[in-house]
């Protein structure tokens, strides 16, 4: 087995110089640092990561849970956190909670005993009350992605959902729409909430009877909803569906119902994902600064370790736009 100090006599250096360049704590000079690095990689040289950790108190590791990894937002907070872990040489261990607060609980209880140097939680599906699990954790956490109230004592970095509702609303009243209905999730009142301010501002109500929940953010359950809402509200000439999956459902069913879009209803998404890009017409959505958002809160995180200290609480907030395509169009 090829050891560090194999390595450190193929480079010319000390061992120790060896695990400065390991651990990146330490500046090394460039040059010194690619005779490590080529040694390395002509000795084939894996270090012992328990050994390592045991030495220096870090695993070099941060823990990461989303909901999902099925959907393209969830997915490309994963992309990009492990994107700039890897640049500062941390490994990212990834925990799903499928959304289920017992295996969301199952997952923290388990991470408050393992080494992990730090842990990001992107979304707040079944997790809010099981967070008390982690106030006498040594490592730091921070939130992202949070769409409800978050606890104060943990910073998060996430986005302005109502705001995001708002340019939804705004988009179809500057379009002449006065009658609409919405599709949300459960989880998405900041969005309906933003929605209707936008109405509100030039004195439309958008009811509660106008608002059709769906239990799920998927195709069908944007076709079951959609057809409530066009069945119960037949005149409405327009459609926010508060996530682009909804949305596409949302097509599918005014396609069935003999309506097109966006001649008789236009229809406006949130998240804007690539369903939104593949559906036909394209769908009018509001864009989500995710990477920038995962970017944020895991700097946050490197900050805290860098520091040996807990993160202070502090709230990021990053604003949506919303990007016009083929599925709005102005009320007649």
């Amino acid at each position: 087995m090829v050891t560090m100090q194999d390595v450190a006599e193929r480079a010319g250096v000390t061992k120790q110089t060896v695990s400065n360049v390991l651990s990146g704590r330490v500046a090394v000079r460039p040059a010194t640092e690619a005779r490590v690095r080529a040694a390395i990689a002509e000795l084939g040289y894996v270090p012992n990561l328990v050994a390592r950790s045991l030495a220096t108190g870090s695993t070099r590791t941060v823990g990461l849970f989303v909901p999902t990894v099925s959907t393209a937002f969830y997915a490309e907070v994963v992309e990009e956190a492990e994107d700039v872990l890897d640049a500062h040489g941390y490994r990212l261990l990834l925990c799903t909670t499928r959304r289920d607060g017992e295996r969301a609980r199952r997952h923290l209880a388990g991470l408050t005993s393992r080494s992990i140097d730090a842990l990001l939680i992107a979304g707040d599906q079944g997790l809010t009350d099981h967070l008390p699990l982690l106030s006498r954790t040594r490592f730091p956490v921070v939130l992202c992605a949070w769409e409800t109230r978050a606890p104060a004592e943990f910073p998060v970095v996430t986005v302005d959902y109502e705001h995001g509702g708002y340019l939804a609303g705004r988009h179809l009243r500057e379009l002449g729409h006065r009658d609409v209905a919405v599709l949300a999730s459960p989880a998405h009142t900041l969005r309906v909430d933003g929605f209707r301010r936008a109405f509100a501002e030039d004195g439309l109500d958008v009811p509660a009877g106008a608002v059709h929940l769906a239990p799920e953010p998927s195709f069908k359950a944007g076709i079951e909803a959609a057809r409530a809402a066009l069945t119960e509200h037949p005149s409405a000439t327009a459609l926010f569906a508060t996530h682009d999956v909804l949305a596409v459902g949302a097509l599918e069913a005014a396609r069935d119902a003999g309506r097109a879009i966006p001649g008789d209803l236009s229809v406006v998404a949130h998240d804007d994902t690539p369903e939104g890009l593949l559906a036909r017409p394209t769908l009018t959505s509001v864009a989500l600064p995710t990477r920038e958002m995962a970017r944020e809160a895991i700097g946050l995180l490197m900050r805290a370790i860098e520091n040996t200290a807990p993160a202070a609480p502090s709230r990021g907030l990053l604003q949506p736009t919303l990007i016009p395509r083929e599925s709005t169009a102005p009320r007649d």
